[in-house]
């Protein structure tokens, strides 16, 4: 014979049961939503700027990075300017920095 919980017993667990699994969701999807809306964080400094260069170039990372800080105050007047340095995507970043690498007419 099987032992039946009560109506009542079995209603509980499963509203228990329902806000933890809930509010693990919920803590999971916030973090990511969060992290997606609230973007890079932005220092407006030299070191965050050329942070940010060198993450999103592949190579060289340490004479890049020396040489970023180096040009750095010479390029960038203000700490708005450099924010808005931070925010731009990789490629950008890059092609700011280094200039769009040159084609030749068979790759155009």
């Amino acid at each position: 014979m099987t032992s039946a919980r009560p109506k009542a017993e079995r209603g509980n667990w499963a509203a228990l049961r329902g806000a933890i699994l809930g509010t693990a969701i919920a803590a999971a999807l916030g973090s990511c939503i969060v992290r997606r809306l609230t973007g890079p964080k932005l220092t407006g400094t030299c070191a965050g700027a050329c942070d940010h260069y060198v993450e999103c170039k592949p190579g060289h990372a340490d004479a890049d990075g020396i040489r970023c800080r180096n040009e750095c105050p010479d390029v960038f007047s203000d700490k708005d300017s450099l924010m808005e340095y931070e925010k731009m995507s990789c490629q950008n970043a890059v092609e700011y920095v280094d200039g769009v690498p040159a084609k030749s007419a068979s790759q155009r």
